[in-house]
């Protein structure tokens, strides 16, 4: 298993060993011991989503409020998407970046976020996303930014065609979010997975 650090510190893509022969394919998905290296504490699945979307769903900027928040793994079952993780702390050096894996059944892939930090999901091919997360869904923190901010500049591949639930679509940019009090802070993601035990904490000091 191969991880590899996303260029906003504290996200990692996940590639797996495939071990394929006449019946198929077998490879190991998921690993707690091999991510608690990479990140510096264990990840404690307390919720598993299974998202099924067709080709053009855009979904997210979605986040939450720290603490708790919610750290994510995400793989593809099926299909193709686009991956985006979303850098959304105040006080972060790598404030309204973003990274982006893509996820299928070619590589299987999956990727990485922690804690505080937005994610969204496009989807290329019809296909289902499977979510590992840290904490079970708090409706009360949930939050949200538009997709579609050109602050952000998602890079969406040619010629696709985003559909949005109503409530995407009607998420706040990145600086009107920021204006409101809405996102988390750098400081405060850190002392958070500073708390879950571990000796490095993301986007701090090695």
């Amino acid at each position: 298993m191969d991880i590899r650090p996303l260029t906003i510190e504290g996200a990692f893509e996940i590639t797996p060993r495939q071990f394929p022969d006449d019946r198929g394919v077998f490879a190991e998905g998921f690993r707690v011991d091999h991510l608690a290296e990479a990140i510096g504490h264990e990840l404690q699945v307390r919720q598993t989503n299974i998202s099924v979307s067709t080709a053009g769903a855009l979904r997210g900027i979605h986040y939450a409020d720290v603490p708790p928040s919610q750290a994510k793994y995400v793989t593809a079952t099926s299909g193709v998407f686009i991956d985006f993780v979303v850098d959304v702390r105040i006080g972060s050096p790598t404030f309204g970046q973003w990274d982006s894996v893509r996820l299928d059944t070619v590589d299987r892939r999956a990727v990485y976020l922690p804690e505080g930090f937005g994610h969204a999901l496009a989807c290329i091919e019809d296909g289902t996303a499977v979510y590992l997360c840290s904490e079970v869904f708090n409706p009360a923190g949930e939050r949200g930014l538009n997709p579609l901010d050109p602050r952000i500049g998602l890079a969406l591949p040619d010629g696709f065609e985003p559909v949005l639930s109503p409530k995407d679509a009607a998420a706040p940019s990145l600086d009107e979010a920021a204006d409101a009090g809405l996102l988390p802070t750098l400081e405060d993601c850190l002392a958070y997975t500073r708390s879950l035990g571990g000796t490095r904490a993301a986007g701090g000091h090695r």
